[in-house]
């Protein structure tokens, strides 16, 4: 019996980030504790030889791809458009040390798709990127659904 079964993994990091020309206060640098679900989906293996019998994905090997990507990359960063005039690029990269610089406005919306774009690709055979949720604060958060992306 083929089934397609979605699996999830929660993770967890620290990032601050500057809104380049906005209008309000998240122009300054400030951080957030951001929290990122990652759902994919796939058939479970179905071979009693298999170390990995009845798995989508082993929730270890995404916990590494996710955290190889993405958590190694952005915690405990400034992330900050490269828009923003290399005069203040430097100053972070100064203050700060660990500067992002990404070629997007670093709204949670747009971390949502490139994090989906960092991932879907290295993923195993057979196991696709579903969706991904990352809060921002404790009652906001952007999703990226494959379904809206293809």
């Amino acid at each position: 019996m083929t089934k397609n079964i979605r699996v999830t993994k929660e993770f967890s990091f620290e990032m601050a980030h500057a809104l380049w020309n906005y209008d309000g206060p998240c122009r300054n640098v400030h951080g957030h504790s951001y929290k990122l679900f990652v759902t994919v989906t796939g058939t479970p293996v179905e071979d009693m030889n298999n170390p990995k019998n009845g798995m989508v994905i082993d929730f270890t090997d995404l916990k590494n791809l996710v955290k190889k990507e993405i958590i190694s990359v952005f915690d405990h960063s400034v992330t900050i458009s490269s828009q923003q005039d290399s005069e203040r690029t430097e100053a972070c990269r100064t203050m700060f040390g660990n500067t992002v610089v990404v070629d997007y406005q670093p709204t949670c919306e747009n971390l949502a798709a490139d994090f989906a774009s960092r991932i879907k690709e290295k993923l195993p055979a057979g196991v696709k990127l579903h969706s991904l949720r990352l809060y921002e604060t404790a009652t906001s958060f952007a999703e990226w659904y494959a379904s809206d992306n293809e």
